[in-house]
């Protein structure tokens, strides 16, 4: 235990109890100028405006913080020189130095980003609790490395002590464990510290201050740069030591440091119950090796109204003796001649008294207030803090992936499954906004059965095979099929619909538009097979046509269709509704009588080729099947044969007539 807890035991000495008698004003004019040759130049000195650090591990929002903070205190070079990420993966980080991108380089190894980087003397250490052990050995293996904070929580006390333990042997400040770090106002700051930049500009910590402060908890540093700001000139450093039971420095390695720094005119301690270490305090300033005011305070009175012990927040917030209670602390250091409020509601008052006084006796001159300076902010944070307006290059009516679940037209992705409704409800919720009628649902899932396949002959399934057999992958087969649907191949279901819908508004009988369709030389789209007639009817044709007739409310264009058939199978029995034609004029139906189209949304959805996108979709399945089926078969490249083409070149040569046709070739 420090021989300050044994003086502290026994009655204050007159010498104490003579300054505790006297005011404020009247201590503070004790204090002189301090001696600028306590100390050789820098030795006090842990952080500057060249200040270099590696960040261990992947933090990119610390990082950003840390890069703005640089920016608005007008730094020339960033703190940060680089990121340290032995998980590999990276080799830059895209950040911010002001409004300008930049890249930071990314190591994978401490021995790579040391060999890179001479001028860095300073590590912020994020690895996690189970990891910050040995990565920390390993930092404090380089000479170069003077100073280590370490961000984790739950570092376990033995490997603290050995850290501490290795630290002291090399003369390296280790800031931590359990700590949010340390700030040098207009110079650098560590990781997290001081919030975020609005915070940061408000407790003008772009600018050094007189004051100088250390603190166990982070979360209360951030009060103290703002009751500083508030009462005095402002802050010139703050540490919080963290809240361990073995932090790796202590209050009065910081405060010796801010004693032997010219610069800094007051002290600011935050200690709390648990502990000894505010004892080591009061002794340095009773022996003299501390002559400057020191404002302090220790936090957790109130657990001496508790009717049992209690532990608080920080691991070693914990009273094992009366000695280490809040209240014994705050009356010791008070004996001893430390500036200590009534209540830390007073302490702002306390502080401000304190700086006063030390401004009329001229030890502090402020400098010139500088323009406050512009926070840059990021696009996406001051969209949420709805800061800006900007027209969106695109518009989503349709789907929405920015919550916690996808929404698909408003609907959860929970409730798709949940509701089971199926592709068909998933199409309807994409394509068309809304929640179709099941029957509706149902009849989408059958047009993709119906459309999936028409055997490996026709255009599209030759172009996918040819394509497949030629090496290439599954997009560039289905690419390859897909690209050949058309007004020849696919096209007849946006023909008929267009054909049947136009003569069925314009009140045409059957008749009238088969002989107006002839007039003009045009092929009824939706009408004729090769195969299949009126005797021989195609199945598909049979299945669409009874699913329509059992579920729709009511189908028009379809028994119009159905009509002409009537005529054209009269002149010819092949001349049927072939099944392309009987889906378009069923899905017209659908648009128009189901319900949940108006009249003007039907006729766009048809104008927009949504026909065609059923036919895209359901011909999909079938291209795929048809490019895993020749990847199954193992098939070669394809060569079409030559007794399947014709040759026709002209005749150059000047040969005989008749050998037009006629091509040599030699192998």
């Amino acid at each position: 235990m420090p021989t300050a807890v044994n003086s502290t035991s026994g009655a204050p000495s007159a010498a104490n109890r003579e300054s505790n008698n006297l005011s404020v004003n009247d201590r503070i004019s004790r204090f002189t100028a301090p001696s600028r040759s306590l100390t050789p130049p820098n030795d006090h000195t842990l952080f500057h405006s060249k200040t270099r650090c590696f960040v261990y591990g992947l933090q990119p929002r610390a990082v950003q913080g840390m890069l703005d903070f640089d920016f608005i205190c007008k730094r020339k070079t960033p703190s940060v020189a680089g990121i340290i990420y032995t998980f590999g993966g990276q080799f830059v980080s895209k950040m911010y130095w002001g409004t300008s991108e930049t890249l930071l380089p990314v190591y994978q190894s401490v021995e790579k980003a040391i060999a890179k980087h001479s001028e860095v003397d300073t590590v912020v250490n994020f690895a996690s609790s189970r990891s910050v052990y040995q990565s920390t050995m390993e930092l404090m293996e380089y000479p170069q490395i003077r100073s280590i904070a370490i961000i984790a929580e739950g570092v376990p006390e033995r490997r603290a002590r050995e850290i501490l333990h290795v630290a002291k042997k090399k003369g390296i400040t280790i800031i931590g464990p359990a700590t949010v770090g340390g700030i040098k106002p207009g110079a650098y700051k560590i990781g997290n510290t001081g919030g975020m930049m609005d915070n940061i500009v408000a407790s003008k910590l772009y600018r050094p201050g007189s004051v100088a402060y250390v603190s166990k908890s982070g979360g209360m540093s951030n009060e103290l740069n703002n009751i500083i700001a508030n009462t005095t000139d402002g802050v010139y450093e703050g540490v919080a030591i963290g809240g361990d039971r073995y932090p790796g420095t202590t209050f009065i390695d910081h405060l010796l440091r801010y004693e032997a720094d010219p610069n800094c005119k007051i002290l600011v301690l935050l200690g709390e119950v648990g502990g000894v270490e505010e004892y080591r305090v009061i002794e340095a300033v009773k022996s003299g090796q501390i002559k400057k005011p020191v404002v302090a305070w220790a936090i957790g009175t109130v657990a001496g109204m508790l009717k049992t012990e209690v532990q608080f927040g920080h691991a070693g917030s914990f009273a094992n003796s009366q000695l280490e209670t809040a209240n014994m602390k705050n009356k010791s250091m008070k004996e001893a001649g430390i500036f200590v409020p009534e209540t830390f509601e007073d302490m702002p008052a306390m502080l401000a008294e304190v700086y006063q006084g030390l401004l009329k006796k001229g030890i502090i001159k402020p400098a010139a207030e500088p323009i406050v300076p512009k926070i840059p902010i990021d696009y996406s944070w001051a969209q949420e803090l709805g800061l800006i307006r900007k027209p969106a290059a695109f518009i989503s009516t349709i789907s929405d992936d920015r919550g916690q679940e996808l929404l698909y037209a408003g609907m959860p992705i929970s409730d798709v499954f949940k509701e089971n409704i199926g592709i068909g409800g998933v199409m309807s919720l994409l394509w068309f906004r809304r929640r179709l009628p099941d029957f509706a649902s149902r009849f989408l899932e059958m047009v993709l059965m119906m459309t999936a396949d028409h055997g490996p002959a026709v255009s599209g399934a030759m172009n996918t095979i040819i394509t497949t057999r030629a090496g290439k992958d599954l997009i560039s087969a289905l690419v390859s099929g897909l690209l050949t649907i058309g007004s020849r191949f696919g096209g007849a279901l946006d023909g008929a619909a267009e054909e049947f819908t136009k003569a069925y508004d314009q009140g045409m009988s059957p008749r009238d538009f088969v002989d107006t369709m002839r007039k003009e030389n045009k092929l009824i789209p939706g009408i004729g097979h090769r195969v299949k007639s009126r005797n021989n009817p195609d199945l598909r044709v049979e299945l669409v046509k009874e699913f329509v007739k059992n579920n729709f409310p009511t189908y028009k264009l379809l028994d119009y269709a159905l009509a002409v058939e009537t005529v054209t199978t009269s002149k010819k029995d092949n001349l049927i509704l072939n099944v392309d034609g009987c889906i378009a004029v069923c899905f017209v139906d659908l648009l128009r009588h189901s319900g949940a189209f108006t009249p003007e949304e039907a006729e766009d959805y048809l104008k927009m080729g949504v026909l065609n996108g059923l036919f895209v979709l359901g011909r999909s399945i079938g291209l795929i099947a048809h490019f895993l089926d020749q990847k199954r078969l193992r098939t070669g490249l394809y060569r079409h044969p030559w007794d399947d083409i014709t040759y026709l070149l002209p005749n150059l040569a000047g040969g005989a007539p008749g050998n037009e046709g006629r091509v040599e070739v030699s192998m």
